[in-house]
């Protein structure tokens, strides 16, 4: 009896899933979003990355700029 339970159970586990699949398969819109975010959060990354990259050389040529116009007294 417990077994034809778990067998029911998971035969309609089975066909719940396959039905879920195939909506989201199907379905145009959420296949767009999907490949909508594959295909900008790679781009976001590298931006980010290269907005820092420039930040941090901006401030090393500015403290490498104040640095030459206050150099260290010479003891």
């Amino acid at each position: 009896m417990y077994y034809q339970f778990l067998l029911v159970n998971n035969i309609l586990f089975l066909l719940i899933k396959n039905a879920l699949i195939n909506m989201t398969i199907n379905n145009p819109i959420f296949i767009f979003a999907v490949i909508t975010v594959i295909w900008f959060i790679p781009g976001i990354i590298v931006r980010r990355f290269n907005e820092r990259r420039q930040l941090e050389k901006k401030e090393r040529s500015q403290a490498d700029a104040i640095q030459k116009l206050y150099p260290k007294p010479k003891d």
